[in-house]
């Protein structure tokens, strides 16, 4: 009411009576993106709804009339987020709900405009998580006014693209299970909309949202945080997903997950990425590993910082800010495909391959609840050499780096890390994000290089029992064969 307004946890900025929409005062694309979207706005008409407060509905209209004359489609001067086609979808349920109390001829023209950009193909985000806000939006603007032809092209093309990016098992190709819970989110408010504008909703649209439950619980850690892949906060938590009954899952589309039990915050759990290249929200990731046991993080991903266009983020989306082999000398391809060679989901042993550095790397991947122990071998043919890169939660330092084992500490516990063959682990200063606009300072830990790289992670000890013959390593009472 006053014209202060706060987005994306940034602070509050006062934007007065008359408000400036070229203005961005922390120079954010987020920010910018929720002064046009107008949802803000729309908090306005929620709350005369509730109170019965002309004034506050008065305000409303008064910021929706101004956006209107202020931003005409296709005028020089007019911000670019004012008819980008995210800010348009968010914007339109806004204007529909205002359009419910306010009876003008801006606001009718403004909605037609509005569903004139969003029945257009050239602007339409096909399997994207912005093409089902567009089509909520056209459903919601077709259904206020009536108008068949829109509220059936929003319906077709909202079943549509989540057949396409919503696969059988329930992973979601946007390569960040953090979409799976705003896809799951939105998906519901459609299935609302269809349901109020009285036409049939799809079955299966309500199926393959409901498939979503299983990828976003298998990528939920232990602590009930979202595994940080992709453009996926570390500090995101899930709630009301229903838990699948398997302890170990592979997503066909790129995912492995696997936890001691469920509904135990002590359990082990850990993620392994392979699968398609890199798009949309994912990462270069691939081979990438993140363990967590003991009720705490030992191994992270860089995580998601923001959408800004630094450095930094682009950065956080390459193979060094993951806990991935990196081939010495070699020059990454970006976009690479990673392939799933072997998967026994009982003995929790995997192995992946692919030619990412133009030679093929390998990464085996063998984990133990009994006791806790992550083996990790890395592996290049002939005369290539690979380094196994690590990095390690915020709360974990080093204490000890000698003859390949690292030993890690959170306070009074422990965990090593151990790596064959032994000698010259590098450990270096590293940044990771723990949330949105945050960075932490870490730890990162190189394996020296060598053809063949073992990696042992140990939670909970600083002098696990470990005896190494030429083809066994027995570790804690658990052996693994050295070529895993």
């Amino acid at each position: 009411m006053r014209g202060r307004v706060g987005f994306v946890g940034l602070p509050a900025v006062e934007l007065g009576r008359e408000v400036d929409w070229r203005a961005d005062p922390h120079r954010n694309r987020s920010w910018m993106l929720n002064l046009h979207a107008l949802r803000w706005m729309g908090a306005l008409v929620v709350a005369y709804e509730k109170s019965g407060d002309r004034g506050v509905l008065e305000r409303a209209a008064g910021i929706a009339e101004q956006w209107v004359r202020g931003n005409p489609a296709g005028r020089a001067g007019v911000s670019p987020w004012a008819w980008a086609e995210h800010a348009v979808a968010l914007r339109a349920p806004a204007l529909v709900r205002l359009s419910a109390h306010v009876r003008a001829d801006w606001l009718a023209r403004s909605l037609a405009e509005h569903a004139r950009v969003l029945c257009d193909r050239s602007l339409y985000r096909h399997g994207h998580n912005h093409g089902l806000d567009q089509d909520i939006a056209l459903l919601m603007i077709g259904c206020r006014f009536r108008r068949r032809r829109w509220t059936e092209l929003a319906i077709r093309r909202m079943t549509a693209s989540a057949a396409y990016a919503i696969d059988d098992q329930g992973a979601l190709h946007e390569q960040a299970p953090r979409y799976g819970i705003y896809v799951h989110k939105r998906l519901g408010v459609a299935l609302e909309a269809i349901k109020g504008c009285g036409v049939g909703i799809p079955a299966d649209l309500v199926r393959r949202r409901r498939s979503l439950e299983a990828y976003v619980s298998h990528a939920t850690q232990p602590d009930g945080r979202l595994a940080p892949i992709g453009d996926s906060p570390a500090d995101t938590r899930p709630a009301g997903f229903r838990a699948d009954e398997a302890n170990v899952k592979v997503f066909d589309a790129g995912y492995v997950f696997g936890r001691t039990r469920w509904n135990d915050r002590k359990s082990a759990y850990y993620s392994i990425r392979f699968g398609p290249g890199r798009k949309l929200h994912g990462h270069e990731d691939h081979l990438g590993v993140t363990y967590h046991a003991h009720g705490r993080d030992i191994l992270v991903e860089a995580g998601f910082h923001s959408y800004e266009k630094t450095a930094y983020r682009e950065w956080t989306a390459s193979p060094e800010a993951h806990n991935v082999p990196i081939v010495v000398g070699g020059v990454f391809r970006p976009g690479v495909a990673t392939r799933l060679e072997h998967a026994d989901a009982d003995r929790q042993t995997f192995q992946l391959a692919d030619d990412a550095y133009g030679v093929v790397r390998t990464r085996s991947v063998r984990v133990s609840h009994g006791p806790d122990v992550m083996a990790v071998l890395d592996e290049v043919p002939g005369r290539a050499r690979v380094r196994s890169l690590w990095h390690l939660a915020p709360s974990l330092r080093v204490v000890s780096n000698r003859d390949g084992r690292v030993v890690l500490a959170d306070g009074d516990w422990r965990a090593t890390m151990i790596m064959l063959p032994a000698g010259g682990a590098e450990v270096r200063p590293g940044i990771v994000s723990p949330g949105y606009l945050r960075k932490a300072e870490t730890t990162t830990v190189l394996s020296a290089p060598a053809r063949s790289v073992l990696t042992l992670i140990v939670p909970g000890t600083d002098n696990p029992e470990i005896s190494v013959s030429d083809s066994v390593v027995t570790i804690s009472g658990v052996s693994f064969p050295r070529g895993l």
